[in-house]
């Protein structure tokens, strides 16, 4: 077997190792699997590692299982969270999970037919059959409080050190996930659960139930990899927007690459091992290239690219890379007029400042009320009156002074108008 720890080491994806783990790998096809839990009907780029670390498993000749929560969901895992969360209401728990389903199809081919071929399950299958008696009797006897209470994500709600308390609900949590481990070790001789770090006293609930729960000499392995953070100690995987999402409907692709593209040096160094497939010697070269020419940017490009080709695929990739080139070009009014609705919005929709009414778009309107008083571009009349006679304001890319007159030839697709201060601030204006 090809060793997938090494793999994930080099690349900076281990946190956590079990005992006997690496070997277990190295002498058999071995079975393992992820938990995804249902909270939206898409992923944000954050559960990008596990589905990464699902393709690193099937490629090193192991069977990958991908787990969607409909069971779990239902709960809220409190590892890493302060407060309780919101109990999903059916439908849009079924919702959810049919969305992920669908997501992680697109990465994992669950209908091969190879000795390896990845599986996807719902846990609610299983658990739905079980009553509150069968559980905390059959499973429930097995796990001691002791044991639950010493886990750092109970330990830490109970203490006060995050939130303020917890319930029997979310308490209850690790021994369902346990109990998943223990099934999918029955149903499909799955030997590993692989996570974030801060599943860790969760999937060791799944070795000890699998230990205690079946014949002597059973053993379940457990390993997990780092969360990821940004240098700055910021959170990873949020934008300007907000999340930065795998499906194009909550984040355009564009936008996906532009997130990419504008990751730091010292983050694309980290990013590019971890999120691509690139080998170790490609990664080694660009990263020494990128060192001599940071100016550059061959880092990020590359990692955008390797990404989005991932997620969204090639076409999607050449869009994305269009409308980028389109931003940085001296684009005028009749380009601008030119591309599409959603092309324009896709773009500049970060910039929608202020709704503007038909009659200020009349020969009426003076510029710096509207600039000021009316869009609030500029705090004050005196600000946009001095931004005006120093030159320093475009009307879709053309620069005006205070006696233009904007109308309705201004606008662009019949709906916005594009005011420029200065070399970095962009605003757009709406037609009500």
């Amino acid at each position: 077997m090809k060793n997938f720890v090494a793999e994930l080491k080099w690349r900076g994806m281990v946190h956590d190792i079990m005992p006997g783990t690496e070997e277990q790998l190295l002498k058999e096809m071995t079975t393992a699997y992820i938990g995804f839990d249902p909270t939206s009907d898409s992923l944000h780029i954050g559960s990008l590692v596990p589905i990464i670390i699902l393709k690193h498993l099937y490629n090193h000749g192991h069977r990958p299982i991908a787990l969607v929560g409909g069971a779990t969901g239902m709960i809220g895992d409190p590892s890493g969270k302060s407060d309780e969360r919101n109990l999903l209401d059916e439908a849009t728990l079924n919702k959810n999970v049919n969305g992920i389903k669908a997501l992680l199809s697109k990465f994992l081919d669950f209908n091969s037919t190879e000795a390896n071929a990845p599986i996807l399950v719902n846990n609610y299958d299983w658990m739905k059959e079980f009553s509150f008696i069968g559980f905390v009797r059959d499973v429930g006897k097995r796990i001691t409080v002791n044991y639950m209470m010493a886990k750092d994500s109970v330990k830490k709600r109970l203490t006060g050190e995050a939130g303020s308390g917890m319930s029997f609900t979310e308490f209850t949590y690790q021994l369902i996930q346990g109990y998943d481990f223990y099934h999918l070790y029955k149903a499909h001789n799955a030997l590993l659960q692989l996570g974030g770090s801060d599943q860790w006293g969760n999937i060791t609930t799944g070795t000890e139930l699998i230990r205690r729960m079946s014949d002597e000499g059973a053993k379940g392995y457990a390993m997990t990899c780092p969360l990821i953070t940004k240098a700055d100690g910021s959170k990873f995987g949020k934008s300007e927007g907000g999340n930065v999402w795998l499906t194009a409907d909550k984040t355009s692709p564009y936008k996906f690459y532009q997130f990419w593209v504008k990751t730091s040096d010292a983050d694309a160094e980290k990013y590019i091992k971890i999120f691509t497939f690139l080998a170790e010697d490609e990664i080694n070269t660009l990263i020494e290239a990128h060192k001599e020419a940071p100016h550059l940017r061959q880092l990020q490009k590359k990692l955008a690219e390797e990404v989005t080709t991932f997620v969204h695929g090639q076409e999607q990739l050449e869009e994305a890379i269009r409308r980028s080139e389109f931003v940085f070009s001296k684009f005028n009014y009749e380009q601008l007029n030119a591309v599409t609705k959603d092309f324009f919005t896709d773009i500049f929709g970060e910039f929608f400042h202020a709704d503007i009414m038909p009659e200020q778009l009349s020969p009426e309107q003076d510029l710096i009320e509207l600039l000021s008083d009316i869009t609030k571009i500029f705090p004050s009349r005196g600000e946009a009156r001095k931004a005006l006679a120093a030159n320093a304001v475009a009307v879709n890319k053309e620069k005006v002074t205070d006696a233009y007159k904007m109308s309705e030839k201004d606008l662009v697709l019949g709906k916005y108008i594009m005011i420029q201060f200065g070399r970095n601030k962009t605003f757009v204006l709406t037609l009500k």
